[in-house]
């Protein structure tokens, strides 16, 4: 089978931040001294982490919902609006930080039933306005069990680029990869009325691995 770009260790959106301070480093190091190649080392070595995508362990079970992405729970609102279905759901909010793998994943198995980009604002992404100003790209998906959820990648202060290899119409399963945010940002998941919540702010998780909800 084919290798897509989603099933790479690295994000290859992120290939040029890691070799270009690789190849100035190496010719500072070879042309002048070695101490100047060794920040860019520590650059290259950055790169390799934040762009990484590595190989994750997706758990089994019908109704779960997993985390679509690594970081930090910074919200958990129920009552709130949902982007493009309309009505109101459960918003969970994890903050991707700069240290945090940066791909995102599907939470459910299903089909994409719209990809919606919105532009926008640059607030910190730990921010609760920036879920509705900042620059976005919003997804739903009609899941194997009938459901509709919405997960949406917004960007951050540093984030500049939004990455979603799906399109509308793509059949997902859970736990692949959909995309990236480039940087420091947030991913907001609405869980509606069906879905018991099983993470409480403050919570650590990671994308395809720990559960977020269950189908009741």
């Amino acid at each position: 089978m084919r290798l897509r770009r989603r099933d790479l260790p690295i994000v290859p959106e992120g290939i040029p931040y890691i070799l270009l301070p690789a190849v100035i480093g190496l010719i500072l190091g070879l042309w002048w001294s070695i101490y100047l190649f060794l920040p860019f080392l520590l650059l290259t070595l950055f790169g390799l982490s934040f762009f990484r995508n590595p190989p994750r362990h997706i758990p089994d079970g019908e109704g779960l919902v997993i985390s679509p992405a690594d970081g930090r729970i910074v919200g958990v609102e129920k009552g709130a609006e949902i982007p493009i279905l309309g009505g109101q759901a459960t918003r969970v909010s994890i903050f991707m930080s700069l240290f945090n793998v940066h791909v995102n994943r599907v939470p459910l198995g299903g089909t994409v039933e719209e990809v919606r980009y919105q532009r926008g604002r640059f607030l910190p992404a730990k921010r609760g306005e920036a879920s509705q100003q900042n620059e976005q790209n919003a997804l739903l998906l009609r899941s194997t069990e009938g459901l509709k959820l919405v997960f949406v990648q917004v960007a951050g202060i540093v984030a500049r680029r939004i990455v979603c290899y799906v399109r509308k119409g793509d059949q997902v399963q859970r736990g692949e990869v959909f995309g990236a945010v480039l940087f420091g940002s947030r991913l907001d998941i609405y869980l509606p009325t069906g879905v018991e919540v099983t993470v409480r702010e403050g919570e650590r998780v990671k994308g395809g691995m720990n559960i977020l909800g269950v189908i009741k």
